[in-house]
Protein backbone atom coordinates (compact mmCIF):
# COMPACT_ATOMS: atom_id res chain seq x y z
CA UNK A 1 0.00 0.00 0.00
CA UNK A 2 1.93 2.85 -1.49
CA UNK A 3 2.42 6.08 0.85
CA UNK A 4 1.74 9.46 0.18
CA UNK A 5 5.44 10.96 -1.24
CA UNK A 6 6.73 8.00 -2.34
CA UNK A 7 8.00 7.44 -6.03
CA UNK A 8 7.11 3.69 -7.15
CA UNK A 9 10.55 2.87 -7.25
CA UNK A 10 11.37 4.28 -3.62
CA UNK A 11 8.66 2.26 -2.57
CA UNK A 12 10.08 -0.94 -4.19
CA UNK A 13 13.47 -0.32 -3.28
CA UNK A 14 12.57 -0.28 0.88
CA UNK A 15 10.94 -3.52 0.63
CA UNK A 16 13.73 -4.68 -1.57
CA UNK A 17 15.75 -4.03 0.98
CA UNK A 18 13.87 -5.10 3.89
CA UNK A 19 13.14 -8.40 2.74
CA UNK A 20 16.97 -8.60 1.45
CA UNK A 21 15.89 -9.73 -2.15
CA UNK A 22 18.01 -9.89 -5.17
CA UNK A 23 15.86 -8.90 -8.04
CA UNK A 24 12.70 -6.89 -7.88
CA UNK A 25 10.14 -4.92 -9.72
CA UNK A 26 7.19 -3.11 -9.22
CA UNK A 27 3.72 -3.42 -11.34
CA UNK A 28 2.63 -0.36 -12.85
CA UNK A 29 3.79 2.97 -11.88
CA UNK A 30 2.04 5.34 -8.94
CA UNK A 31 2.23 9.05 -8.76
CA UNK A 32 3.89 10.38 -5.58
CA UNK A 33 1.02 11.96 -4.97
CA UNK A 34 -1.29 9.01 -5.57
CA UNK A 35 -1.79 6.28 -2.85
CA UNK A 36 -2.50 2.74 -2.69
CA UNK A 37 -1.84 -1.12 -4.06
CA UNK A 38 1.34 -1.38 -5.46
CA UNK A 39 1.97 -5.10 -6.60
CA UNK A 40 5.79 -5.85 -6.61
CA UNK A 41 7.43 -9.01 -7.99
CA UNK A 42 10.57 -10.43 -6.52
CA UNK A 43 13.40 -13.16 -7.20
CA UNK A 44 11.57 -15.48 -9.99
CA UNK A 45 8.33 -13.62 -9.75
CA UNK A 46 9.74 -10.34 -11.85
CA UNK A 47 9.54 -12.69 -14.97
CA UNK A 48 5.98 -12.14 -14.65
CA UNK A 49 5.33 -8.68 -13.74
CA UNK A 50 4.54 -7.81 -17.27
CA UNK A 51 1.18 -9.48 -16.49
CA UNK A 52 0.03 -6.91 -13.58
CA UNK A 53 1.36 -4.26 -15.41
CA UNK A 54 -0.66 -4.51 -18.23
CA UNK A 55 -4.12 -5.64 -16.16
CA UNK A 56 -7.04 -3.80 -15.64
CA UNK A 57 -6.61 -1.31 -12.99
CA UNK A 58 -9.37 0.17 -10.63
CA UNK A 59 -8.90 3.97 -8.95
CA UNK A 60 -10.78 6.40 -6.62
CA UNK A 61 -10.31 9.67 -7.52
CA UNK A 62 -10.76 12.98 -5.56
CA UNK A 63 -11.98 15.95 -8.08
CA UNK A 64 -11.97 19.46 -7.44
CA UNK A 65 -13.93 21.30 -10.16
CA UNK A 66 -13.55 24.99 -11.27
CA UNK A 67 -9.96 25.18 -11.42
CA UNK A 68 -7.35 23.92 -13.76
CA UNK A 69 -3.56 23.95 -12.77
CA UNK A 70 -0.34 23.24 -15.14
CA UNK A 71 -0.07 19.59 -14.25
CA UNK A 72 -3.93 18.54 -14.11
CA UNK A 73 -3.13 18.37 -10.29
CA UNK A 74 -2.35 19.60 -7.45
CA UNK A 75 1.26 20.49 -7.74
CA UNK A 76 0.57 22.54 -10.57
CA UNK A 77 0.31 26.46 -10.67
CA UNK A 78 -3.37 27.28 -10.96
CA UNK A 79 -4.04 28.24 -14.63
CA UNK A 80 -8.13 29.57 -14.42
CA UNK A 81 -10.63 29.69 -11.49
CA UNK A 82 -14.12 29.84 -11.64
CA UNK A 83 -17.44 29.18 -9.81
CA UNK A 84 -18.98 26.07 -9.95
CA UNK A 85 -22.74 25.58 -10.47
CA UNK A 86 -23.22 21.51 -11.34
CA UNK A 87 -25.88 19.19 -10.09
CA UNK A 88 -25.00 15.38 -9.32
CA UNK A 89 -27.00 13.82 -12.36
CA UNK A 90 -25.04 16.38 -14.85
CA UNK A 91 -21.44 15.41 -13.62
CA UNK A 92 -22.97 11.55 -13.46
CA UNK A 93 -23.77 12.29 -17.40
CA UNK A 94 -20.60 13.77 -17.89
CA UNK A 95 -18.87 10.91 -16.75
CA UNK A 96 -20.55 8.50 -18.88
CA UNK A 97 -19.15 10.33 -21.90
CA UNK A 98 -15.73 8.39 -20.86
CA UNK A 99 -17.09 5.26 -20.75
CA UNK A 100 -15.70 2.77 -22.76
CA UNK A 101 -12.91 2.77 -25.93
CA UNK A 102 -11.59 6.61 -25.47
CA UNK A 103 -8.87 8.56 -27.26
CA UNK A 104 -6.66 10.43 -24.71
CA UNK A 105 -3.21 12.76 -24.82
CA UNK A 106 -0.73 11.38 -22.25
CA UNK A 107 -0.04 14.72 -20.02
CA UNK A 108 3.39 16.38 -20.46
CA UNK A 109 3.65 15.96 -16.50
CA UNK A 110 3.90 12.06 -17.23
CA UNK A 111 6.93 9.31 -16.77
CA UNK A 112 6.50 8.57 -20.85
CA UNK A 113 9.89 8.79 -22.24
CA UNK A 114 10.96 10.96 -25.38
CA UNK A 115 14.18 10.17 -26.62
CA UNK A 116 15.42 8.88 -23.43
CA UNK A 117 13.98 11.22 -21.02
CA UNK A 118 10.55 11.34 -19.00
CA UNK A 119 8.10 14.17 -20.19
CA UNK A 120 8.02 15.58 -16.78
CA UNK A 121 11.72 16.76 -17.26
CA UNK A 122 11.01 18.23 -20.22
CA UNK A 123 7.91 19.88 -18.88
CA UNK A 124 9.69 21.54 -15.55
CA UNK A 125 12.26 22.71 -18.08
CA UNK A 126 9.60 24.57 -19.99
CA UNK A 127 9.54 22.24 -23.23
CA UNK A 128 6.62 21.29 -24.81
CA UNK A 129 6.68 17.55 -26.74
CA UNK A 130 4.28 16.90 -29.36
CA UNK A 131 2.48 14.00 -28.11
CA UNK A 132 0.25 10.88 -30.07
CA UNK A 133 -3.50 10.40 -28.70
CA UNK A 134 -3.80 6.73 -27.74
CA UNK A 135 -6.89 4.69 -26.59
CA UNK A 136 -7.52 3.45 -24.01
CA UNK A 137 -10.33 1.69 -22.34
CA UNK A 138 -12.84 2.70 -19.36
CA UNK A 139 -15.29 -0.59 -18.03
CA UNK A 140 -16.94 2.01 -15.92
CA UNK A 141 -16.80 5.76 -13.88
CA UNK A 142 -19.01 5.89 -10.41
CA UNK A 143 -20.04 9.10 -8.96
CA UNK A 144 -19.25 8.10 -5.08
CA UNK A 145 -19.88 11.85 -4.36
CA UNK A 146 -20.39 15.27 -5.06
CA UNK A 147 -19.74 18.03 -1.74
CA UNK A 148 -19.52 21.35 -3.06
CA UNK A 149 -16.81 21.92 -5.90
CA UNK A 150 -15.54 18.05 -4.81
CA UNK A 151 -16.10 14.91 -6.73
CA UNK A 152 -15.04 11.48 -6.00
CA UNK A 153 -15.16 8.84 -8.30
CA UNK A 154 -14.64 5.16 -8.79
CA UNK A 155 -12.85 3.87 -12.58
CA UNK A 156 -12.24 1.04 -13.66
CA UNK A 157 -9.91 1.18 -16.76
CA UNK A 158 -7.59 -0.64 -19.00
CA UNK A 159 -3.53 -0.11 -18.60
CA UNK A 160 -2.03 3.37 -19.60
CA UNK A 161 -5.32 5.29 -18.49
CA UNK A 162 -4.33 9.06 -17.14
CA UNK A 163 -6.80 9.57 -14.70
CA UNK A 164 -5.55 12.89 -14.16
CA UNK A 165 -6.61 13.14 -17.98
CA UNK A 166 -10.09 11.97 -17.68
CA UNK A 167 -10.66 14.70 -14.63
CA UNK A 168 -9.37 17.49 -16.49
CA UNK A 169 -11.84 16.39 -19.50
CA UNK A 170 -14.60 15.81 -17.46
CA UNK A 171 -13.74 19.29 -15.79
CA UNK A 172 -14.10 20.49 -19.36
CA UNK A 173 -16.84 18.94 -20.65
CA UNK A 174 -18.75 20.26 -17.60
CA UNK A 175 -17.58 23.72 -18.61
CA UNK A 176 -15.91 24.76 -15.45
CA UNK A 177 -12.23 22.87 -15.65
CA UNK A 178 -11.23 20.17 -12.84
CA UNK A 179 -7.75 18.90 -11.46
CA UNK A 180 -7.09 15.70 -9.65
CA UNK A 181 -6.74 16.32 -5.94
CA UNK A 182 -6.37 13.07 -4.66
CA UNK A 183 -6.18 9.52 -6.27
CA UNK A 184 -5.90 6.03 -4.86
CA UNK A 185 -5.74 2.25 -6.62
CA UNK A 186 -7.62 -0.05 -5.00
CA UNK A 187 -7.22 -2.87 -7.45
CA UNK A 188 -4.81 -4.41 -9.73
CA UNK A 189 -6.38 -7.74 -12.04
CA UNK A 190 -7.65 -9.33 -8.96
CA UNK A 191 -5.02 -8.34 -6.30
CA UNK A 192 -7.35 -5.62 -3.78
CA UNK A 193 -5.98 -2.84 -1.68
CA UNK A 194 -7.72 -4.50 1.38
CA UNK A 195 -4.96 -7.50 1.17
CA UNK A 196 -1.90 -5.16 0.76
CA UNK A 197 0.45 -4.26 3.72
CA UNK A 198 1.98 -0.85 4.46
CA UNK A 199 5.54 0.00 4.77
CA UNK A 200 5.30 0.91 8.29
CA UNK A 201 3.71 -2.41 9.17
CA UNK A 202 6.95 -4.31 6.99
CA UNK A 203 9.37 -2.38 9.00
CA UNK A 204 7.66 -3.45 12.65
CA UNK A 205 7.37 -7.06 11.40
CA UNK A 206 10.32 -9.73 11.65
CA UNK A 207 12.16 -11.33 9.00
CA UNK A 208 9.93 -14.64 9.17
CA UNK A 209 6.67 -12.43 9.33
CA UNK A 210 7.71 -10.82 6.14
CA UNK A 211 8.34 -13.98 3.66
CA UNK A 212 4.92 -15.28 5.05
CA UNK A 213 3.22 -12.53 3.32
CA UNK A 214 4.97 -13.36 0.38
CA UNK A 215 2.73 -14.86 -2.15
CA UNK A 216 3.85 -17.66 -4.18
CA UNK A 217 5.20 -17.23 -7.85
Amino acid sequence: DKPLGFSSNQALQKIKWLLQAAKAGHTGTLDPLATGLLPLCFGEATKFAHYLTDADKTYVATVKLGMTTTTGDAEGEVLSSQPVNVTRVQVECACQQFVGEISQVPPMYSALKHEGKALYEYARAGVEIERKARNVIVHSISLDSLLDDVATITVSCSKGTYIRTLAEDIGNLLGCGAHLIGLRRTQTAHYDVAGAVTIEALEKMSEAQRDALLKPV
